[in-house]
Protein backbone atom coordinates (compact mmCIF):
# COMPACT_ATOMS: atom_id res chain seq x y z
CA UNK A 1 0.00 0.00 0.00
CA UNK A 2 1.14 3.50 -0.80
CA UNK A 3 2.62 5.00 2.15
CA UNK A 4 1.76 8.86 1.32
CA UNK A 5 1.32 11.20 -0.99
CA UNK A 6 3.00 14.57 -2.06
CA UNK A 7 0.04 16.49 -0.95
CA UNK A 8 -0.53 14.29 2.22
CA UNK A 9 2.77 15.28 3.79
CA UNK A 10 2.64 19.34 2.71
CA UNK A 11 5.36 19.64 5.56
CA UNK A 12 6.07 23.61 6.57
CA UNK A 13 2.69 24.59 7.32
CA UNK A 14 1.24 24.13 11.10
CA UNK A 15 -1.93 25.24 11.82
CA UNK A 16 -2.44 26.34 15.84
CA UNK A 17 -6.02 24.65 15.93
CA UNK A 18 -8.04 22.69 18.07
CA UNK A 19 -11.72 21.20 18.43
CA UNK A 20 -15.15 21.63 19.27
CA UNK A 21 -17.60 19.34 19.36
CA UNK A 22 -21.66 19.20 18.98
CA UNK A 23 -23.54 16.42 19.55
CA UNK A 24 -25.60 14.87 17.00
CA UNK A 25 -28.64 13.23 18.85
CA UNK A 26 -30.46 10.52 18.53
CA UNK A 27 -33.93 11.16 19.55
CA UNK A 28 -35.25 7.55 20.09
CA UNK A 29 -32.44 7.34 23.00
CA UNK A 30 -32.00 10.54 23.84
CA UNK A 31 -28.00 9.74 23.71
CA UNK A 32 -25.27 11.04 21.26
CA UNK A 33 -24.97 9.12 17.96
CA UNK A 34 -22.00 10.42 17.27
CA UNK A 35 -20.46 14.35 17.85
CA UNK A 36 -18.59 16.14 15.42
CA UNK A 37 -15.77 18.10 15.51
CA UNK A 38 -15.80 21.52 14.67
CA UNK A 39 -12.35 23.25 13.89
CA UNK A 40 -11.74 26.40 16.18
CA UNK A 41 -8.26 28.51 16.70
CA UNK A 42 -6.02 26.85 19.72
CA UNK A 43 -7.53 29.16 22.08
CA UNK A 44 -10.87 29.56 20.79
CA UNK A 45 -11.05 31.33 17.37
CA UNK A 46 -14.45 30.69 15.20
CA UNK A 47 -13.73 29.15 12.36
CA UNK A 48 -13.84 31.91 10.03
CA UNK A 49 -10.56 32.86 11.26
CA UNK A 50 -8.82 29.43 11.00
CA UNK A 51 -10.82 28.84 7.71
CA UNK A 52 -9.25 32.34 6.20
CA UNK A 53 -5.77 30.55 6.41
CA UNK A 54 -6.16 27.55 4.29
CA UNK A 55 -5.54 28.23 0.58
CA UNK A 56 -5.30 25.71 -2.20
CA UNK A 57 -1.47 25.20 -1.62
CA UNK A 58 -2.17 24.30 2.14
CA UNK A 59 -4.96 22.81 2.16
CA UNK A 60 -3.84 19.11 2.22
CA UNK A 61 -1.92 20.12 5.32
CA UNK A 62 -5.13 21.42 7.01
CA UNK A 63 -7.02 18.62 6.17
CA UNK A 64 -4.38 16.42 7.61
CA UNK A 65 -3.82 18.49 11.08
CA UNK A 66 -7.95 18.58 11.30
CA UNK A 67 -8.48 14.79 11.15
CA UNK A 68 -5.75 14.60 14.13
CA UNK A 69 -7.10 17.17 16.04
CA UNK A 70 -10.33 15.80 15.78
CA UNK A 71 -9.47 12.68 17.11
CA UNK A 72 -6.72 13.21 20.13
CA UNK A 73 -9.17 15.89 21.07
CA UNK A 74 -12.38 13.77 21.21
CA UNK A 75 -10.30 10.77 22.89
CA UNK A 76 -9.13 13.46 25.15
CA UNK A 77 -12.50 14.80 26.15
CA UNK A 78 -13.67 11.11 27.10
CA UNK A 79 -15.39 9.84 23.86
CA UNK A 80 -14.03 6.46 24.32
CA UNK A 81 -16.58 6.04 27.58
CA UNK A 82 -19.82 7.24 25.73
CA UNK A 83 -19.80 4.66 23.01
CA UNK A 84 -20.68 7.60 20.21
CA UNK A 85 -19.31 8.09 16.97
CA UNK A 86 -16.45 10.38 15.70
CA UNK A 87 -17.41 13.22 12.88
CA UNK A 88 -15.10 14.62 11.20
CA UNK A 89 -15.43 16.81 8.22
CA UNK A 90 -12.73 16.43 5.22
CA UNK A 91 -12.03 18.20 1.84
CA UNK A 92 -12.56 16.09 -0.92
CA UNK A 93 -10.05 18.45 -3.14
CA UNK A 94 -7.27 17.71 -0.65
CA UNK A 95 -7.26 14.10 -0.95
CA UNK A 96 -4.93 12.68 -3.91
CA UNK A 97 -5.78 8.89 -3.10
CA UNK A 98 -7.91 7.48 -0.25
CA UNK A 99 -5.73 4.64 0.32
CA UNK A 100 -2.89 6.94 1.19
CA UNK A 101 -4.23 10.23 2.61
CA UNK A 102 -5.98 8.04 5.33
CA UNK A 103 -2.68 7.03 6.74
CA UNK A 104 -2.17 9.46 9.38
CA UNK A 105 -5.37 9.31 10.33
CA UNK A 106 -5.13 5.42 11.18
CA UNK A 107 -2.44 6.20 12.53
CA UNK A 108 -3.50 8.60 15.24
CA UNK A 109 -6.61 6.22 15.71
CA UNK A 110 -4.14 3.35 16.80
CA UNK A 111 -2.38 5.15 18.80
CA UNK A 112 -4.85 6.57 21.51
CA UNK A 113 -7.06 3.42 20.95
CA UNK A 114 -9.91 4.88 19.13
CA UNK A 115 -12.00 2.14 16.85
CA UNK A 116 -11.73 3.03 13.33
CA UNK A 117 -15.57 2.16 12.50
CA UNK A 118 -16.44 4.82 14.83
CA UNK A 119 -15.19 7.08 12.81
CA UNK A 120 -17.25 9.36 10.17
CA UNK A 121 -16.29 11.40 7.31
CA UNK A 122 -18.39 13.93 6.30
CA UNK A 123 -17.96 16.21 2.96
CA UNK A 124 -19.68 19.28 2.48
CA UNK A 125 -21.79 19.42 -1.00
CA UNK A 126 -21.25 23.17 -1.38
CA UNK A 127 -17.65 22.31 -2.07
CA UNK A 128 -17.89 22.47 -5.63
CA UNK A 129 -17.64 18.87 -7.19
CA UNK A 130 -14.80 19.63 -9.45
CA UNK A 131 -14.52 15.68 -10.25
CA UNK A 132 -17.36 13.92 -8.83
CA UNK A 133 -15.52 10.34 -9.85
CA UNK A 134 -12.69 11.32 -7.89
CA UNK A 135 -15.16 12.17 -4.94
CA UNK A 136 -17.02 8.48 -5.98
CA UNK A 137 -14.00 6.71 -5.48
CA UNK A 138 -12.69 8.76 -1.88
CA UNK A 139 -16.72 7.15 -0.48
CA UNK A 140 -16.48 3.93 -1.72
CA UNK A 141 -13.29 3.51 -0.74
CA UNK A 142 -13.95 4.63 2.79
CA UNK A 143 -16.90 2.67 3.26
CA UNK A 144 -15.25 -0.61 1.81
CA UNK A 145 -12.14 0.62 5.10
CA UNK A 146 -15.28 0.02 7.33
CA UNK A 147 -16.07 3.99 7.88
CA UNK A 148 -19.28 5.95 8.10
CA UNK A 149 -19.45 8.53 5.38
CA UNK A 150 -21.79 11.77 4.86
CA UNK A 151 -22.74 14.73 2.90
CA UNK A 152 -22.83 17.90 4.68
CA UNK A 153 -25.27 20.45 3.95
CA UNK A 154 -27.74 18.87 2.03
CA UNK A 155 -29.77 20.85 -0.27
CA UNK A 156 -27.72 23.71 -0.06
CA UNK A 157 -24.82 23.13 -2.27
CA UNK A 158 -24.10 22.42 -6.23
CA UNK A 159 -25.57 19.10 -6.67
CA UNK A 160 -28.19 18.07 -4.72
CA UNK A 161 -30.53 15.10 -5.08
CA UNK A 162 -28.59 14.60 -8.79
CA UNK A 163 -25.62 13.76 -6.43
CA UNK A 164 -26.95 10.94 -4.63
CA UNK A 165 -27.95 9.61 -8.60
CA UNK A 166 -23.85 9.15 -8.86
CA UNK A 167 -22.84 7.93 -5.41
CA UNK A 168 -24.78 7.55 -2.53
CA UNK A 169 -23.06 7.77 1.46
CA UNK A 170 -24.11 6.06 4.46
CA UNK A 171 -26.00 9.19 5.87
CA UNK A 172 -27.04 12.77 4.77
CA UNK A 173 -27.40 16.08 6.63
CA UNK A 174 -29.99 18.17 5.70
CA UNK A 175 -29.13 21.79 5.55
CA UNK A 176 -30.45 24.40 8.08
CA UNK A 177 -32.46 26.54 5.33
CA UNK A 178 -34.74 23.64 4.84
CA UNK A 179 -35.18 23.06 8.51
CA UNK A 180 -35.50 26.47 9.67
CA UNK A 181 -39.11 27.41 10.66
CA UNK A 182 -40.23 24.06 9.09
CA UNK A 183 -42.85 23.66 11.35
CA UNK A 184 -44.33 27.05 9.96
CA UNK A 185 -43.94 26.39 6.60
CA UNK A 186 -45.99 23.76 4.61
CA UNK A 187 -43.42 23.84 1.45
CA UNK A 188 -40.38 23.46 3.77
CA UNK A 189 -42.52 20.15 5.29
CA UNK A 190 -42.86 18.44 1.74
CA UNK A 191 -39.55 18.93 0.20
CA UNK A 192 -37.78 17.61 4.10
CA UNK A 193 -40.37 15.00 4.20
CA UNK A 194 -39.69 14.03 0.11
CA UNK A 195 -35.77 14.16 0.95
CA UNK A 196 -36.69 11.74 3.89
CA UNK A 197 -38.40 9.16 1.70
CA UNK A 198 -35.89 9.06 -1.21
CA UNK A 199 -33.30 8.50 1.46
CA UNK A 200 -34.68 6.00 2.81
CA UNK A 201 -35.81 4.31 -0.09
CA UNK A 202 -31.67 4.50 -0.73
CA UNK A 203 -31.09 2.77 2.30
CA UNK A 204 -29.45 6.44 3.50
CA UNK A 205 -30.28 7.96 7.19
CA UNK A 206 -31.38 11.43 7.61
CA UNK A 207 -29.86 13.92 9.63
CA UNK A 208 -31.63 17.46 10.55
CA UNK A 209 -29.07 20.02 11.80
CA UNK A 210 -29.26 23.29 12.84
CA UNK A 211 -32.30 22.57 15.02
CA UNK A 212 -32.93 25.22 17.23
CA UNK A 213 -37.13 25.56 18.50
CA UNK A 214 -39.02 22.67 19.86
CA UNK A 215 -41.54 23.50 16.82
CA UNK A 216 -38.98 22.23 14.42
CA UNK A 217 -38.31 19.35 16.90
CA UNK A 218 -41.29 18.03 16.76
CA UNK A 219 -42.13 18.53 12.94
CA UNK A 220 -39.12 16.88 12.48
CA UNK A 221 -40.11 13.86 14.28
CA UNK A 222 -43.80 13.71 12.80
CA UNK A 223 -41.62 13.50 9.44
CA UNK A 224 -39.71 10.58 10.81
CA UNK A 225 -36.13 11.88 11.36
CA UNK A 226 -34.52 10.63 14.07
CA UNK A 227 -31.09 12.09 14.29
CA UNK A 228 -30.64 15.62 15.12
CA UNK A 229 -28.02 18.45 15.77
CA UNK A 230 -28.50 21.84 16.92
CA UNK A 231 -28.16 24.46 19.60
CA UNK A 232 -31.58 23.18 21.09
CA UNK A 233 -30.64 19.93 21.56
CA UNK A 234 -26.63 20.88 22.84
CA UNK A 235 -24.57 24.24 21.51
CA UNK A 236 -20.50 23.37 20.69
CA UNK A 237 -18.29 22.23 23.32
CA UNK A 238 -14.98 23.65 22.90
CA UNK A 239 -12.81 20.88 24.21
CA UNK A 240 -15.33 19.25 25.55
CA UNK A 241 -18.23 16.78 24.65
CA UNK A 242 -21.43 18.28 25.45
CA UNK A 243 -24.57 15.86 26.60
CA UNK A 244 -28.21 16.88 24.81
CA UNK A 245 -30.82 17.81 27.33
CA UNK A 246 -33.08 15.27 25.69
CA UNK A 247 -34.72 12.64 28.24
CA UNK A 248 -33.95 9.39 27.41
CA UNK A 249 -36.75 7.27 25.00
CA UNK A 250 -39.49 9.87 26.26
CA UNK A 251 -38.06 12.29 23.37
CA UNK A 252 -38.97 15.53 25.85
CA UNK A 253 -36.45 18.19 26.61
CA UNK A 254 -35.05 18.52 30.34
CA UNK A 255 -36.02 22.00 31.41
CA UNK A 256 -39.10 24.33 29.98
CA UNK A 257 -39.40 24.95 26.11
CA UNK A 258 -38.83 28.70 27.02
CA UNK A 259 -35.54 27.80 28.94
CA UNK A 260 -34.25 25.94 25.50
CA UNK A 261 -35.49 28.78 23.45
CA UNK A 262 -34.67 31.72 25.18
CA UNK A 263 -31.09 31.73 23.85
CA UNK A 264 -29.56 34.20 26.33
CA UNK A 265 -27.37 33.09 29.62
CA UNK A 266 -25.81 30.27 30.22
CA UNK A 267 -26.82 26.42 29.43
CA UNK A 268 -25.42 23.72 31.91
CA UNK A 269 -24.78 20.94 30.28
CA UNK A 270 -23.65 17.61 32.01
CA UNK A 271 -20.43 16.21 31.02
CA UNK A 272 -20.37 12.58 29.73
CA UNK A 273 -19.35 9.33 31.76
CA UNK A 274 -15.74 9.73 33.29
CA UNK A 275 -15.82 13.84 32.68
CA UNK A 276 -15.58 16.67 35.47
CA UNK A 277 -18.81 18.26 36.74
CA UNK A 278 -20.80 20.73 34.42
CA UNK A 279 -19.24 22.69 31.46
CA UNK A 280 -21.02 26.70 30.84
CA UNK A 281 -21.02 27.27 27.69
CA UNK A 282 -21.76 31.03 26.74
CA UNK A 283 -25.64 31.24 24.20
CA UNK A 284 -23.72 33.42 21.94
CA UNK A 285 -20.90 30.45 21.27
Amino acid sequence: MQAGCQGCRSEGTAFDIAMAFQPIVDCETGRPFAFEALVRGSHGEGAAEVLSKVTPENRYAFDQQCRVAAITGAVEAGILATGAKLSINFLPNAVYSPAACIQLTLKTAREVGFPTDRLIFEFTENEQMIDTDHVRNIVASYRKMGFTTAIDDFGAGHAGLGLLGKFQTDLIKLDMDLIRSVDQSEPRRIIVSGVVAIARALGIAVIAEGVETVGEYDALREIGIRYMQGYLLARPGFKTLPFPLLSPGAGSFKGSRQDREAGIGLHLIASPPGGSGLSQLPASY
